[in-house]
């Protein structure tokens, strides 16, 4: 078996705390692992500090530091924090928008945030909305006055729905908060709040 810390090196015997296997480098004369001893002197180190009575007088003459400008945040009109949301489930809600069915999985994830559920529903809706719009198009193609417009519309129809899909996808992958028009108003009425 190889040492934890070194994956070519072969171990010699296991962590006396751990358990992990570890090579002759790793060993120390105590039997444990660098991560072990690291652990020890953090905790050694954080039982001996005493708290810092009285107050930092101010710096004569000195200017006021730098203020940062502010960024743009991401979940921002939601709610959520970003490291809540596991990639996973942000990768399938993303690939919802131009692949319906992995929008529809990504409903059925339990650790799911607000965020995330808003996006999926907001994706399958999206779906909807643009085959619903096709179908519209389709049939009116059939009628003698209405034909020829809808027929000259109908061919975009499709790279347009990829495109907005990747863009979307692309925007949820990121964090950004998308709102699709129609759609996105429609379920931030029913959606209950977190």
């Amino acid at each position: 078996m190889d040492c934890y810390f070194h994956p070519n090196v072969p171990s010699i015997a296991p962590c006396m705390h751990c358990s992990k296997a570890i090579c002759a480098t790793c060993r120390d004369e105590r039997g444990t692992c660098p991560s072990c001893r690291l652990a020890e002197k953090i905790d050694a180190a954080t039982g001996t500090r005493t708290p810092l009575g009285g107050q930092v007088p101010p710096r004569p003459h000195a200017s006021p530091p730098p203020q940062q400008p502010p960024r743009a945040q991401p979940y921002a009109s939601v709610g959520v924090s970003a490291p809540l949301d596991p990639v996973e489930s942000r990768a399938l809600v993303a690939l919802g928008y131009p692949l319906w069915p992995l929008a529809l999985l990504g409903l059925f994830d339990r650790k799911q945030s607000r965020y995330l559920k808003k996006q999926a529903l907001q994706a399958l809706g999206f779906n909807v909305g643009f085959a619903a719009f096709g179908a519209i198009l389709a049939f009116a193609s059939n009628i003698p006055v209405l034909g020829f417009s809808s027929s000259v519309i109908l061919p975009f129809l499709l790279p347009l729905f990829i495109i907005a899909g990747v863009y979307f996808g692309i925007k949820v992958w990121h964090g950004d908060d998308v709102h699709v028009p129609i759609i996105g108003d429609w379920i931030d009425e029913r959606l209950p709040a977190a």
